[in-house]
């Protein structure tokens, strides 16, 4: 694993997006998720709404030994309606979020912020289902462009879960490099991801299985 940008918390605005949101069984779930990327892409086209970045995985439940409730899609410039039998419009919620970047290695990825945010007294937003594992928000978003790094692994992937409100407060026990990322978060809220190039990724191929994607959700 190699790490992009190390652990912090950054307050976060409401991301409005547009995606496909299915339960599918653990295994496989990166094939359906690329399926439903491509599904999304096409109607997103078809829709001619304006997108930012390369996609997201959202995990809204998660049992690894059954099936996964989750959300496949792209980030919008604003927010919008769409007219589509499977495509809805929704939003990442605003809030404090513990989140970094990483090339590589999800499972060890995943790991790593968790054990980080526990480290620092921090608590996800995150309750006991019988379904599994309920995240109020959870998301990978990646953020390379296939045509120039076709290749998965090298991929940066944001990883981002929210933080209960019960970690409010406790913020600055993550030192200064929370504080400054929280001056220039406020500064640029309107502009949160609208900066960085905007085209859909490709469906190459990914090394590493289901488990190294997911590993340590339940910590």
């Amino acid at each position: 694993m190699e790490i992009v940008q190390p652990a912090r918390v950054e307050e976060r605005p409401a991301i409005p997006y547009v995606g496909i949101r299915v339960v599918t069984p653990f295994r496989g779930m990166l094939a359906a998720r690329d399926r439903l990327l491509t599904e999304a892409r096409a109607g997103i086209k078809e829709a001619g709404i304006e997108t930012v970045g390369y996609g997201f995985l959202r995990l809204h439940v998660i049992d690894m030994d059954g099936p996964m409730d989750l959300e496949a899609g792209y980030f919008t410039a604003r927010p919008v309606h769409i007219a589509h039998s499977r495509l809805r419009s929704g939003s990442m919620a605003a809030g404090s979020y513990a989140t970094m970047r990483y090339q590589d290695h999800a499972r060890r990825a995943n790991q790593a912020l968790q054990d980080w945010a526990r480290e620092n007294g921090l608590v996800l937003d995150r309750m006991n289902v019988p379904e599994g594992d309920e995240f109020a928000c959870r998301y990978e978003a990646f953020w390379t462009d296939p045509a120039v790094e076709p290749r998965k692994t090298r991929w940066t992937v944001e990883l981002a879960i929210l933080l209960a409100k019960s970690s409010v407060g406790r913020h600055d026990n993550c030192g200064s490099t929370y504080r400054a990322t929280r001056e220039r978060s406020r500064r640029r809220t309107d502009q949160h991801h609208l900066s960085l190039a905007r085209q859909a990724p490709g469906d190459d191929d990914e090394s590493g299985s289901d488990s190294e994607r997911v590993a340590g959700a339940a910590n």
